[in-house]
């Protein structure tokens, strides 16, 4: 499958980064998943195990029963009928086409197969630069000091440049390293809206003061807790109740939402939430997400 150059995803990148950063709507586009420009990387990529939401287990680098030979899913309409849930939980924020199209300039796995693990592996780095992305870019779209937007910005241009690295140069970049210095500004970010929402409250709750990674939340009752700028970051809410409370300015910050109960929450200015996310969770049409996130159909059913 070859794809012609000059296509969306070679023009993110342009003469001067700026440009694309002012656009934010350009910018996230970029970051949803696109299959049909995709070679089914996280259907070959990724392993899974029956523990995880599969049926079944598959090893990394070994195409899914259900992967077809266009790289189309054969059941992709009816993933959590057949037992599989945590392919409608995975997200790659859109680093499937930007290998495809972009890295590899549409020659595909099965095509050129002595490329494949590289491939694979490039995948897997390509996907933590998009997800730091996402998080960047909602990060610059906040109310935060012109100091820290200056510094956001810089950092996603400098992010956007590794995307567009060899596929020989992702794999021996230093992502942790990276990781580190887009987790300061993002903590960074964090504390300031919280602390814009937070200020003025009597008696904020302790989920709000603390500053611990990982809360143990599973299957806690938190319909009367004050969760407003809340640091829910990391937080294990497995089957907690959510229902009706309002998560304004709370950072949810790779939060496990897995059947979490968000039927008739306030989500809309909570910060760091992501599409995955609240595809694990159970909510309602009257849950409230943020703009640039969409109810899963199966809450409408």
């Amino acid at each position: 499958m070859i794809y012609p150059h000059g296509n969306k995803y070679d023009k993110e990148l342009s003469e001067n980064n700026r440009e694309f950063v002012s656009s934010i709507e350009t910018c996230i586009d970029n970051l949803r998943v696109d299959c049909k420009n995709c070679f089914g990387l996280c259907c070959v990529a990724l392993y899974f195990s029956a523990s995880e939401g599969f049926p079944i287990d598959k090893d990394a680098g070994r195409p899914c029963i259900n992967l077809q030979s266009d790289f189309n899913c054969s059941v992709h309409k009816d993933l959590r009928d057949k037992g599989l849930k945590g392919c409608t939980a995975y997200d790659c924020f859109g680093a499937g086409q930007k290998v495809a199209q972009v890295t590899y300039s549409g020659r595909d796995w099965r095509l050129v197969p002595e490329s494949a693990k590289q491939m694979f592996e490039v995948f897997l780095i390509m996907r933590q630069l998009h997800e730091m992305l996402w998080y960047l870019t909602e990060a610059s779209t906040l109310q935060v000091a012109h100091s820290e937007k200056e510094k956001l910005n810089s950092i996603i241009n400098e992010t956007i440049r590794l995307t567009h690295l060899s596929p020989d140069s992702l794999i021996e970049l230093d992502v942790e390293s990276h990781r580190d210095n887009v987790n300061v500004l993002l903590l960074k970010t964090s504390e300031l809206v919280r602390a814009k929402v937070c200020r003025g409250q009597k008696n904020p709750s302790k989920h709000q003061k603390t500053k611990a990674r990982g809360a143990d939340l599973i299957a806690a009752d938190l319909r009367k807790t004050n969760l407003r700028g809340a640091n829910l970051r990391g937080a294990c809410l497995i089957a907690a109740n959510l229902r009706e409370v309002d998560l304004s300015g709370a950072d949810l910050i790779g939060a496990d939402l897995r059947d979490t109960d968000i039927r008739g929450a306030n989500l809309t200015d909570s910060i760091f939430l992501t599409q995955s996310q609240i595809n694990t969770a159970k909510g309602d049409s009257d849950t409230k997400l943020p703009r640039l996130l969409t109810h899963p159909t199966y809450w409408l059913k």
